[in-house]
């Protein structure tokens, strides 16, 4: 059985074959399609780094509908960041690629290793801004909002520039 997933992806290192984060994350979408058939792409958008994370990032959003469960589905996010060059470090720390699931059509999941909705989405722009692109009306299943509306939201929220 076919399910849907929205993955996030993101990255602020640059890659050795693959070049500035922007295009890290153009040819991680590409690749993604050995997960699935990536069925929607957002467009990719630069965001200011949190937590020990030093430089700017380049980020994603894109729909792959998989005949994987979550399991499976996260095992293959997190082989494709090692052939990016993923290692194992610093909580938020630099990365050459982060994929993560947010959302699945099978609504929640939850274990020791994986939980869907992903915990933090709704309070992240570089999330939702290129979730709600690509999928405006998928609800999340806690709050019952569509990404269009949490987007909009945490615009409301966010102070505006000086």
């Amino acid at each position: 059985m076919s399910s849907t997933y929205l993955i996030a992806l993101g990255s602020n290192m640059r890659h050795r074959v693959h070049g500035p984060p922007r295009a890290v994350i153009g040819a991680a979408m590409e690749e993604c399609a050995a997960l699935g058939t990536v069925t929607r792409r957002s467009d990719i958008i630069d965001s200011a780094p949190i937590g020990p994370a030093r430089r700017r990032f380049a980020n994603a959003a894109c729909l792959i509908e998989s005949e994987y469960d979550p399991t499976a589905m996260l095992s293959g996010l997190k082989r494709l960041e090692r052939e990016f060059g993923r290692r194992s470090g610093q909580r938020w720390g630099d990365r050459s690629l982060d994929c993560d699931i947010i959302l699945w059509s099978g609504q929640r999941f939850d274990t020791a290793a994986l939980t869907i909705p992903h915990k933090s989405f709704r309070a992240r722009a570089f999330v939702l801004t290129p979730a709600a692109q690509i999928a405006p009306s998928w609800r999340d299943p806690v709050s019952h909002l569509t990404l269009r509306q949490l987007d909009a939201r945490l615009t409301a929220a966010r102070p505006l520039p000086r």
